[in-house]
Order: C-alpha cells, then sequence, then structure tokens
C-alpha cells in the first residue's frame, strides 16, 4: 500500500490544497471522480488515506460525506481546518479590462458575487473550480477568467490577476483524514460519532444529558434522515476528548444504554479554532 491521500476532485481541487497543508508540499495525491470513488480506493488498498470534506462555515455539512461514513468502518485519522481563499486566475499577461466573464463552480461564484458585479463580469457556472481552471488552460481565452485556488493557478500555468476576492473572509472548510487504524493521540483531540434514539418523549435530552453530566464540550451536533427508517433521524455528535479518556469511556457507556445505536468513527487530533482577526 502506498502512502497516497485519496480526494474527490481534480488537481487543484481545494482538498488538494487541504492534503499539502496537511501532510506537506512532497505528498503523492490521487484524485477520484467522486466520493464513493474515493472510499472505493481506500477499502481496495489503493491508497493509504483519503481527504473528506465535511462541513463548510457558510454553506453547512456536505451530506453524502457523512453518509458515507455510516456504510464504512474507517476511522477519523485528524482534522483539518482550510482557510478557502478564491483567487482570479487568468491566461500570463491578460488584463482586468479584457475579461467579460469569469467561470467556476456556481457556489464559488456566490461567493465572490460582488467582486464579479463590481467588474461587470458575466459568470459561467461550471462543475468544477479546479476544472474552470483546467478548461481556461486547455482552452486560452483572453477575455475569460476562472476562480480558484491558488493551487490550480500553479498546475495549470494561470496567474493570479486578484487574490482572495471572496466577499466573506470567514469561509472555511473542515476535512477528515481517514484511514484503517486509529491515529497517535494528540496534544488536542475530539471524538466523532453518530447515534440514534429510541422512539419516546425526552430520549434525545436523555442522549445529549449524558454528555453534560460527564464534562463533555459538544463542538458539533446535527441531525440527518436515518436512510433505512423515513422520518427517524440519527445523530452527529463531535465532542472534545479521546475515547480512552476515563470521562468518555463512562459517557459512551451510558449513552450506549440509552441509544437505539451508536456508531464511533474515531479520536483523533484536531485543530484549535479561534475568531477572525485574532
Amino acid at each position: 500500500m502506498r502512502d497516497t491521500v485519496a480526494f474527490q476532485g481534480i488537481s487543484g481541487a481545494y482538498s488538494e490544497q487541504a492534503i499539502r497543508q496537511h501532510f506537506g508540499e512532497a505528498v503523492e495525491t490521487l484524485p477520484c471522480p467522486s466520493f464513493s470513488d474515493l472510499f472505493d480506493a481506500l477499502y481496495n488498498g489503493e491508497v493509504k488515506y483519503a481527504i473528506l470534506p465535511v462541513e463548510n462555515a457558510l454553506a453547512g455539512a456536505v451530506s453524502q460525506a457523512y453518509e458515507l461514513l455510516m456504510d464504512y468502518d474507517f476511522r477519523i485519522q485528524a482534522e483539518i481546518i482550510l482557510h478557502v481563499r478564491h483567487q482570479l486566475l487568468v491566461l500570463p499577461g491578460t488584463q482586468m479590462h479584457q475579461l467579460e466573464r469569469v467561470q467556476s463552480h456556481p457556489q464559488a461564484l456566490a461567493q465572490c458575487d460582488k467582486f464579479i458585479k463590481r467588474n461587470s463580469l458575466q459568470p459561467s457556472p461550471s462543475w468544477d473550480t479546479a476544472g474552470a481552471a483546467r478548461d481556461l488552460a486547455a482552452n486560452p481565452q483572453t477575455n475569460v477568467a476562472a476562480i480558484a485556488s491558488p493551487l490550480a493557478g500553479e498546475l495549470y500555468g494561470l496567474e493570479i490577476l486578484e487574490p482572495n476576492i471572496e466577499d466573506v473572509t470567514f469561509n472555511f472548510t473542515r476535512f477528515f483524514v481517514l484511514g484503517n487504524d486509529d491515529p497517535p493521540r494528540g496534544d488536542y483531540n475530539k471524538t466523532s460519532l453518530v447515534f440514534a434514539t429510541r422512539n419516546r418523549p425526552a430520549a434525545l435530552y436523555e442522549c445529549l444529558g449524558e454528555f453534560a453530566q460527564g464534562g463533555l464540550n459538544l463542538t458539533k451536533i446535527e441531525s440527518r434522515p436515518r436512510r433505512n427508517r423515513p422520518w427517524e433521524p440519527i445523530f452527529y455528535v463531535d465532542f472534545e476528548g479521546h475515547w480512552q479518556d476515563q470521562a468518555c469511556q463512562e459517557v459512551m457507556a451510558r449513552l450506549l444504554q440509552r441509544a437505539s445505536f451508536v456508531k464511533m468513527f474515531g479520536s483523533y487530533p484536531a485543530v484549535k479554532t479561534k475568531p477572525v482577526g485574532i
């Protein structure tokens, strides 16, 4: 098994930039067309790790990512927080006054809406941010720009005409690094799990109360539909601490008694975040 990291997308995607942020510039990566292909690559031993985007500070959770975590028994190895900074990429030598159109993923176009309108550019949706950069390099047009990552510009020989053109600076994406083994403990750890409650009054209140009683700080809670049981939700939870800590073990033992099922995705080194500007 190679020490390769799989990601969804093509070369230059923000996921690949997150990989380089975590593993270093020399890391070997494997682009995958879909999230399912990404999980298959890890399951079949084509790669040692896979990186999975799970939520964005502006757009919210990536629902398919959590559904696939339910289907496989991988362990979270680490958490990565990537500050997403959109770059206006052009062919070398292109000037702003030449531009008429800008292409990118619809979400990136929406996140740069003020910049696009201020410069009287026509937004053109594309299937992928890195794909928009690759297409511009493959079909050179001096009146067209792409919005993508700095890595995409580097890989496809494009220049950054305007850096950091997003309307809102608080644009962060959270990723999980997935693998097959439990990772070493970090200085600061989180544990992620999913559980379902029994169908009776106060069931969720009682389950969440175990975390409060055990003094564990919840950093995320989100409900999603349970695919095999319509109208019965499941709850994804992140909390500070490692499953080997006594307090965590006691809480999880009591949660197992109250919940209809519990699945742990792992305890892993996490990132301590702070407010922007501090």
